[in-house]
């Protein structure tokens, strides 16, 4: 499919809003088509998908992201000032600080730090009668973030900061009461960070110098000053969030190794397996639906002209299931990553190229460590599923298990056979 007609549809922002992950791609296959013009929040709209789509969506010198994101997700998820919202210089600069965060031993420190959170917290769900893994893992992941990131984390606070964090990525896509509780969480997590940065630079917190809330403490402007307080905040923010929002991933692991039972036995006995598995999910699984950007500067595309200032929308879960780079998309095969590697421009869910200069998500080496330990733990548990909604709701923004994946757990205890 190469060419765009253009949709009849009217303006797609409401049908976006009730089904976010799948509505392009009904759009594209209605069309015969990967390029799409429509409408959305009442502006002329392009929507890409595919490979060569998002070749063109992350070449800067085309499509840029400033004032282009959509304010309530500045609000809410993301932070006003942060990375995301650069381009240029002033994104491969701030994008510097996070890359050297992330080095193999750093994203493995991560990884031990989740593994014995997560150790401890079994203890718990083994006398428990029944949890809710999505709502269980957050407190694991804060924890182990927390302690890898050099941020203080207060026991009588912790409930709260998970409560913050949660709602930075789980109500961001909502509308109404959720939302707002959305943004007023933003302000609780800026004014959280915030009072560390300023307690780092008075000299009254000393993290370790390898440490993400020592970097941004320390980070410098353009115009060699310290970043704004509130700027700084954002971008640690930027790195406890993501890690949070991890357990959305982890119980799509839990889910793949449930529906695919023969897929997760060799998964846990085999090191490349294991991380052929994980990018499967990755692919198959709904995460973030969709990237938006806006066009630098005219050019032609298969006989488009995109204007200066159009309003371009890829999508990424639609070209994680395109079926022109994927043979049978809606199949869950981990063997389509035997050779360990992804494609960056066709396996994006974590956005596409390369992420030490583009905006792929710096993060993506995190959620893969995490991912592939929670495999291990997951058949390392003793627990069994109760009667349940296990059906992937998609017009929840992130997409879940209607039942947020229970588990029955109580009497149960890490142990060598699986579940």
């Amino acid at each position: 499919m190469t060419h765009r007609p253009t949709s009849r549809h009217g303006d797609q922002t409401l049908a976006l809003l009730t089904d976010p992950y799948r509505r392009l791609s009904h759009l594209f296959e209605q069309a015969g088509a990967d390029v799409v013009e429509t409408r959305l929040a009442l502006k002329e709209t392009t929507c890409l998908r595919g490979r060569e789509a998002a070749r063109i969506f992350y070449d800067e010198t085309r499509i840029v992201r400033a004032g282009a994101m959509p304010a309530p997700v500045r609000r809410t998820l993301l932070g006003e000032g942060g990375v995301q919202g650069l381009d240029g210089e002033a994104h491969r600069a701030r994008k510097g600080v996070f890359m050297s965060l992330m080095s193999p031993a750093r994203v493995a420190r991560l990884g031990e730090l989740f593994e014995a959170e997560w150790r401890r917290a079994a203890v718990e769900w083994a006398g428990e009668d029944d949890i809710v893994l999505y709502d269980a893992l957050q407190p694991v992941l804060t924890r182990a973030v927390c302690a890898w990131a050099g941020v203080p984390l207060e026991p009588h606070e912790e409930a709260k900061r998970v409560r913050h964090l949660r709602a930075l990525f789980d109500a961001a896509g909502s509308r109404g009461p959720r939302h707002l509780w959305s943004r007023h969480a933003r302000r609780r997590v800026d004014a959280w960070l915030g009072s560390i940065i300023e307690d780092i630079r008075a000299g009254r917190l000393s993290p370790d110098p390898d440490t993400a809330a020592h970097a941004w403490a320390w980070t410098r402007a353009a115009d060699g000053e310290p970043l704004p307080i509130h700027t700084a905040a954002v971008e640690l923010a930027n790195v406890l969030r993501p890690t949070v929002a991890t357990s959305v991933y982890i119980v799509f692991v839990a889910h793949a190794m449930q529906a695919h039972p023969d897929a997760a036995r060799l998964a846990d006995a085999d090191a490349g397996r294991r991380r052929a598995f994980v990018q499967e999910v990755r692919r198959f699984y709904p995460f973030f639906p969709a990237v938006i950007g806006r066009v630098r500067a005219p050019f032609r595309w298969r006989d488009l002209v995109f204007p200066e200032g159009r309003q371009v929308v890829l999508d990424l879960y639609g070209s994680n299931h395109d079926p022109a780079h994927w043979t049978d998309p809606e199949a869950f095969r981990p063997e389509r990553f035997s050779d360990g590697s992804g494609d960056p421009f066709g396996l994006i869910p974590q956005g596409g190229g390369d992420a030490a200069t583009g905006h792929r998500c710096p993060g993506e080496g995190i959620v893969v460590e995490l991912m592939e330990r929670a495999v291990g733990l997951l058949a390392d548990l003793n627990y069994r599923l109760p009667d349940q909604d296990l059906e992937i709701d998609f017009r929840r923004l992130p997409a879940l298990p209607g039942s947020g994946f229970r588990m029955e757990t109580r009497d149960a205890a890490l142990n060598e056979g699986g579940a």
